[in-house]
């Protein structure tokens, strides 16, 4: 069998604001989540908004992964508060890659012939 590793980015998710800003979504500017693989990890304490979450969700599976130089996915690194009147913004910085196996993922095997 061929070699089945991949890699993904660990994420960093820090709140963002202009100075002084009116932050509406229960956020603080330095707020911050980590992503390693598929798992989130808050600091002890701290929480964060599962409405700012849900908007954040669909867009950090394609941040761990590798993308074309010129795509957005590649350059684009902040994302605004689903609250129009929230000023915040979510930065999402790729701090690391993390080497998985297929194999252990998932128990779905690797069809021979796509690989």
């Amino acid at each position: 069998m061929s070699d089945d590793r991949f890699e993904l980015y660990d994420l960093k998710v820090e709140v963002v604001a202009p100075p002084d800003a009116r932050v509406f979504c229960g956020a603080k500017v330095g707020d911050f989540f980590e992503l390693r693989g598929e798992m989130l990890h808050l600091p002890p304490g701290q929480g964060f908004s599962i409405y700012s979450l849900a908007a954040l969700l669909p867009l950090l599976p394609a941040k761990q992964r590798q993308t074309h130089p010129n795509d957005w996915m590649s350059t684009d690194a902040e994302v605004a508060c689903p609250d129009p009147n929230c000023p915040t913004r979510f930065r999402i910085t790729r701090t690391g890659k993390r080497s998985f196996a297929h194999a252990e993922v998932t128990a779905v095997p690797l069809d021979e012939k796509k690989t």
